[in-house]
This record gives structure tokens, C-alpha cells and sequence, in this order.
């Protein structure tokens, strides 16, 4: 099933890829500076200037940087970093776990507090419960990252000091051995507890900072799908035959509500990952977000553009994944081909 789905989105994802590559080249490329310009300082001589553009290539027409850049990706080449000097694979890697860790605990958060919320609002529709968890989810879509992320910063770290202002682990007791690159784990790993901590406390705001937003949404399409079945036939039976009312929601209504949510919760974390780049500059988390925002201030063209294209892939696994989940979730689906 998953290579009949690979198979028939592989046309789309080489276009999607395509597209990606050239909008994020342009862009790049419309941001006003010179690059090698900002790589010789401003006290260097216009002949060293030129030839860090040659040594670049940034001297050559636009289509042909293009069609360099384009080569390269077929061989998942995404280039040099022009602030870093090294492969820009190799710098997404270091940072991607940090990423994925914030984006999947902010996923989980957004779970945790959007299903309940949900079940909740559609059960009790119209309650203060209903108005309260529909003004959390418009507030949630309406609220910028960076904001709500400098509010937390000022009240939990500034006025209550519950959690540290940034980074991704406390200086002082040093990163856990590298296993899989999530702090969370690595630290259980090594069974060192004060690491295992100290990472809980510093993913707590940024996690749920950027959980905000699709907690709002994964509370929204829960309660309209927990509507759907709740007005359902199946419902209606299991109440004739005398089941509680909390056991026909949890054990009947709420797993067939959650079927078509799969696509917004597997949506979400392509979002998450592109969210993070305000909440990881926000709240200095060593992530791709903080390191595509550095490499923007920095003209570092391909940077820039190996982060879009590595998110844009991931994004279009995804909504793979997402598919094949639905066959899996509902036969009817595989048997209507």
C-alpha cells in the first residue's frame, strides 16, 4: 500500500520540490546585500570582494546559479553554507533533531489539550464550556508565536522564574551522549536524571508556544467531527441498548471522530516544523528555525533554501503518511480504492 501511494505521488513531490526550489531561489535572491561582501567585512578591497563572489558563483547569470543549485539537488547536494563553510546537508542534520523534538512535543501538547477540549465542547455544545473552547481555538489561530512566546518568557521566567528563558538544556550539566539527537531520550538513555529534567524545563514554554495555534485547530476539528457522530444512527442504538453516555462517547464516537482529523494532526507537523522558526528565535532553541533565521540575517542564499526544501519534503511524506493511515484506520477507503 505505502509504494502504490509512493508511486502515485512521486510525480507531484518531484513538482512540489520543483516549485519550492525556484520560489525560495528567487526569493533569496530579491533580498537586497551582497554576500561576499558581508563575508570580506566592509574594510576589504573590491578585488577581494570579487573574488569571493567567483569562488561562490555568485558572479554568474541567475540561471545558471539556478541550474547549479538544481544539479546538485538531484544528488541531494543542497550546497555550501556561505556562513558556515560547511555542507548545508550536514548543518541541517546537526539541527533537525532539535526541531523535530520541540515540534513533536509541541504536537503531543496540542493532542493532550485539543482532543479533550474538543470532545468536550461537542458533547457540551453551546455551554460555557462550548464558548470557552471556541474562543481558546480562535484565540490560538489569531495570536502570533512570537508574542505569546515573549509573554510566557516574562511571566514564567521574569516574574515566577519556573523555567529558564532559553536554550535547550542547562549549561552548566552539558548535553547527555548522542543516541537520537532528542535530549529527551538521550538523556533516559544515559539514566541521567538531572538532564532528563533540566530538558523538560526548557521545552515546556517554547513546546507549548508552539502548540498554541494547532491546538486551536485540533479542538475545532474534533468538535465538528464529534457533532457528525454524535448525531450518527450507531449512536442512537448504543443508547437504546443502554450504554453509559461517557462510554458511547470514548468508545464509540470519539474513534470513528477521529479518523478524519488524522489529516489535520498529520498537517500540523509540517506546520510545527515551520512554525519553529519563530519560536526557536524567540526563545534561542538550538534548532533549523534559529539557524535559517541566522543564515537570512547572514545572506546565506543556500542555507536559506535547503531549510525549505528539506521542510517541503518532509511536509509531502507526510501527507503520504497520512494516506496510508487512512487506509489503515478505515477499510472502506482501501476498498474504494
Amino acid at each position: 500500500m505505502f509504494f502504490q501511494i509512493l508511486c502515485k505521488r512521486l510525480p507531484w513531490l518531484i513538482l512540489v520540490m520543483l516549485g519550492v526550489s525556484v520560489i525560495t531561489f528567487i526569493v533569496s535572491h530579491l533580498i537586497p546585500g551582497d554576500p561576499a561582501r558581508l563575508i570580506a567585512g566592509d574594510r576589504a578591497t573590491e578585488a577581494i570582494v570579487v573574488g569571493i563572489r567567483q569562488k561562490l558563483g555568485l558572479d554568474l547569470p541567475l540561471y545558471e546559479q539556478y541550474w547549479v543549485y538544481l544539479k546538485g539537488l538531484l544528488h541531494a547536494d543542497l550546497g555550501t553554507s556561505i556562513r558556515t563553510g560547511r555542507p548545508v546537508v550536514d548543518d541541517l542534520l546537526a539541527f533537525f533533531p532539535a526541531t523535530l523534538e520541540l515540534a513533536i512535543v509541541a504536537l503531543i501538547f496540542s493532542m493532550l489539550l485539543g482532543i479533550p477540549l474538543g470532545v468536550l465542547s461537542a458533547v457540551y455544545k453551546n455551554s460555557w464550556i462550548d464558548q470557552l473552547a471556541r474562543t481558546l481555538a480562535v484565540t490560538g489561530i489569531s495570536m502570533p508565536a512570537f508574542w505569546l512566546g515573549l509573554g510566557l518568557l516574562i511571566i514564567f521566567y521574569g516574574h515566577l522564574s519556573w523555567f529558564p528563558s532559553g536554550g535547550r538544556i542547562d549549561s552548566l550539566l552539558g548535553e547527555p551522549p548522542t543516541v537520537t539527537g532528542f535530549f529527551l531520550v538521550d538523556s533516559l538513555i544515559a539514566g541521567d536524571w538531572d538532564l532528563f529534567v533540566s530538558t523538560v524545563e526548557h521545552l515546556v514554554l517554547p513546546a507549548f508556544t508552539l502548540s498554541f495555534v494547532h491546538l486551536g485547530v485540533v479542538a475545532r476539528q474534533i468538535r465538528s467531527s464529534m457533532l457528525e457522530q454524535l448525531s450518527e444512527d450507531y449512536v442512537r442504538t448504543a443508547q437504546a441498548y443502554g450504554l453509559s453516555r461517557w462510554k458511547i462517547i470514548l468508545g464509540h464516537a470519539l474513534p470513528n471522530a477521529l479518523i478524519p482529523s488524522v489529516t489535520v494532526l498529520g498537517l500540523a507537523m509540517g506546520d510545527l516544523l515551520y512554525g519553529a522558526v519563530l519560536t526557536e528565535t524567540v526563545f534561542g532553541w538550538p534548532g533549523m528555525g534559529l539557524y535559517v533565521v541566522e543564515s537570512i540575517q547572514a545572506l546565506d542564499f543556500p542555507a536559506v533554501m535547503g531549510f525549505a526544501v528539506l521542510v517541503s519534503f518532509v511536509y509531502v511524506l507526510l501527507n503520504m503518511l497520512v494516506d496510508l493511515l487512512y487506509s489503515i484506520l478505515d477499510p472502506r477507503i482501501k476498498d474504494a480504492g
